[in-house]
């Protein structure tokens, strides 16, 4: 199982750390937003140093989808009506924001770059479609509705946002990566206050973000229970047509289509972590009945931190750790919101008030339905009498009978079949 990005990219090698060291800020996590991150305080001056337990980006962000779009699916009708006009506006000017860096940035590397118009469809619910345009135009952005789409699906229409794009985000990434400091294959076991504690060393900084996907702190935040992990599913095939736009389906466990080089990639099987879902044998049966001469290249799957609101958490990992940031909660648009979050994080750390800053604040009231969603799941399956649990905190463990691993429903952390981590927030192996 490997993406399409891992064929067509590569990444120069960084040290391990192999002594104590100092630094102003250190970054934990070498996915995008930890590299974006990096990038944005390199060419402010400022004095950081950033790990990664592997390779930078062999981590979810190697198995993206690459969207580059402010479209999130119906997201602006659902903050307004739950946050108010001040907050959808918010969200979507950070959003333009974080598109428009990622354009300026992409004229000059060569990462496959290509404008697309991005649509998310409805099969049933014309009157969401309406509702979301009808949002769009109370906070300032004028959208289309689309009446159909090219895809192998009868739909009652689409929100069209024009103008937006795709990349190969690894390629994007190993040229902005090539002179940052950088340690990889070094693993931070355990926070002390500021102090990083490594296999081969430790890291004293002034301040710290953590950029490891799903958090891995436990005792700050209560993120355990502000976030939730989802599973999607990917196939790239080949001898196919090219859909011309990028298109998301407005309801979760939806299909999704792009095109890239030659290929078209066909998303969805969606589920939480640790339950059932269509995997791969959903979309295989899909492209069988629809693409009938078409032939399979790729397969990869990816993992999702949800926010209990759909807006990340960007910003002081909890109210009484000053000195400690986090980034995490991305919802499935990790492009856009990793850059928002590198943004954030760069200007927090020197010193600038952000006017965006607020609406991710990750100390926000957590009183939404999703949170006991994710209190009974946990409840449940902490109860649930297994051999197999979670060392993370403790839950029984489900086989992934399609990926052969052993998967958490209450926070996502995932082993293979030896009882090697594969997700985190789970810090170490499982014991089989």
């Amino acid at each position: 199982m490997k993406s399409v990005w891992q064929e067509f990219s590569s990444f120069a090698h960084f040290p391990q750390l192999n002594k104590d060291i100092k630094t102003d800020v250190l970054i934990i996590g070498g996915g995008i937003t930890g590299l974006l991150t990096a990038r944005f305080l390199h060419q402010n001056g400022v004095n950081y140093t950033l790990v990664e337990k592997g390779k930078i980006c062999e981590g979810v962000t190697q198995n993206t989808t690459a969207k580059i779009t402010f479209q999130h699916g119906l997201i602006y009708d659902k903050i307004l009506k739950s946050e108010g006009v001040e907050t959808a506006q918010k969200y979507l000017l950070s959003n333009k924001l974080a598109f428009e860096k990622y354009s300026e940035m992409c004229e000059s590397v060569d990462c496959d770059f290509e404008v697309k118009d991005n649509y998310v469809y409805s099969l049933d619910d014309r009157e969401k479609l309406e509702n979301e345009i009808k949002a769009l135009q109370k906070i300032g952005y004028k959208a289309e509705l689309s009446e159909s789409v090219p895809l192998p699906l009868s739909t009652v229409g689409a929100v069209r946002f024009p103008n937006q794009a795709q990349f190969n985000p690894l390629k994007f990434l190993s040229a902005i990566s090539k002179d940052l400091n950088v340690y990889e294959n070094t693993f931070v076991r355990e926070m002390v206050e500021n102090t990083a504690v490594t296999d081969h060393g430790k890291i004293y900084a002034d301040r710290v973000i953590v950029t490891t996907h799903f958090p891995f702190i436990n005792k700050h935040g209560s993120y355990f229970l502000k976030l939730y992990q989802h599973r999607s599913y990917v196939i790239a095939l080949e001898n196919t047509t090219d859909v011309g736009g990028m298109y998301v389906d407005e309801k979760q466990k939806g299909l999704s289509f792009r095109n890239y080089n030659g290929l078209l990639f066909l998303g969805g099987g969606d589920h939480r972590t640790g339950k059932k879902g269509g995997n791969w044998a959903e979309l295989r049966s899909f492209a069988k009945e629809n693409y009938p001469q078409a032939k399979e290249k790729f397969f990869w799957a990816t993992q999702d931190c949800m926010s209990l609101d759909s807006i990340p958490y960007i910003g002081q990992y909890s109210k009484s750790t000053p000195d400690l940031y986090v980034a995490s909660g991305f919802n499935k648009w990790g492009m856009t919101g990793a850059m928002v979050s590198a943004m954030l994080l760069t200007d927090a750390m020197l010193g600038k008030q952000d006017d965006y800053a607020d609406i991710y604040d990750p100390s926000r009231s957590i009183l939404k339905p999703q949170l006991f969603v994710n209190g009974f799941e946990t409840a449940v399956n902490f109860l649930t009498p297994t051999v197999r649990r979670c060392p993370h905190l403790g839950c029984a463990l489900k086989w992934n009978k399609a990926e052969h691993s052993w998967d958490c429903p209450c926070h996502g952390s995932r082993f293979d079949e030896a009882g090697k981590v594969l997700d985190n927030p789970a810090n170490g192996n499982l014991d089989i």
